[in-house]
């Protein structure tokens, strides 16, 4: 595995504690925001502004338009970007207390460090948490500059599917594809009908990118491989930036995504594809 991808692996269970912990679904709630997925799109979102559906569902790329508008604009009327951001801050790092407890300094100044590297040109979702300020409470800070490394290789990924030709409803299919993901671990969560699906795989067996039981053909394992590579090559200066330090950060990141997994927080399967480093 790439050191690129070997950084995601170990960073990403940090991030996706947001996604699954039950303080995020409280704080949502608390701040007025109405059920699971606009929690979710209104939290991921919020760095943004009170973005509408279209402009969201281009930047989330996966996800299909119509779940992204039944969440967006409605959200920013129960509650404001500005609090979403805080109160989801305020969560991510109780949920990290409760399972890490204190003491993760070192961590923290090597993400940061990462996170001082990468550019942001071209991708959105980067650029918006990294100018969220950095919080007073050093686990919010391990989770934003988490959060601001998995944007910035996400935002980058997007990029390599779409200079490959993909949309992402086809770039979902060529990860189920290549057995990263299972249909039925991203199905439920990405709002696509049953038609889409079946487009999307119809297109894709028409470029000769997939075979008729829904595996990737030799084209398109080429075509997944030259993503993948992409992608760690737009991922590639966080990792410069540490230098053998990258080391030590995987040395003491590792170990806490395998707590935040081990203790119910990340489940695996999930639909972001990340087992336990």
């Amino acid at each position: 595995m790439r050191i690129e991808r070997r950084l995601w692996a170990a960073v990403e269970p940090l991030h996706a504690v947001v996604y699954f912990a039950p303080e995020t679904a409280e704080a949502a709630k608390a701040v007025g925001l109405r059920g699971y997925w606009m929690g979710y799109f209104a939290g991921r979102l919020a760095p943004l502004g009170p973005i509408g559906p279209e402009p969201a569902t281009a930047v989330l790329f996966c996800f299909a338009p119509a779940m992204v508008a039944r969440a967006l604009p409605d959200a920013w009327t129960f509650a404001s970007p500005a609090d979403v951001v805080a109160s989801r801050l305020a969560a991510v790092s109780a949920a990290l207390r409760r399972v890490l407890g204190d003491g993760h300094e070192e961590l923290v100044t090597l993400l940061e460090r990462a996170v001082g590297a990468c550019r942001c040109d071209g991708r959105p979702l980067a650029a918006a948490w990294a100018a969220v300020p950095e919080p007073a409470d050093p686990l919010a800070r391990l989770w934003r500059a988490a959060t601001i490394l998995r944007e910035h290789r996400g935002d980058g990924h997007v990029l390599a599917a779409v200079h490959a030709g993909l949309g992402g409803l086809e770039t979902t299919l060529t990860h189920i594809g290549d057995g990263v993901l299972g249909r039925a671990d991203v199905e439920p969560h990405r709002g696509w009908s049953e038609g889409d699906w079946a487009t999307a795989a119809a297109g894709l067996r028409d470029r000769g990118l997939l075979a008729a039981d829904g595996r990737l053909t030799e084209s398109g394992t080429a075509v997944r491989r030259r993503i993948e590579a992409d992608t760690d090559r737009l991922a590639a200066a966080p990792v410069a930036a540490l230098g053998s330090d990258v080391e030590r950060l995987l040395e003491l990141a590792e170990p806490l995504s395998r707590a935040v997994i081990d203790a119910g927080l990340v489940p695996v399967p999930n639909p972001m594809g990340v087992s336990r480093p």
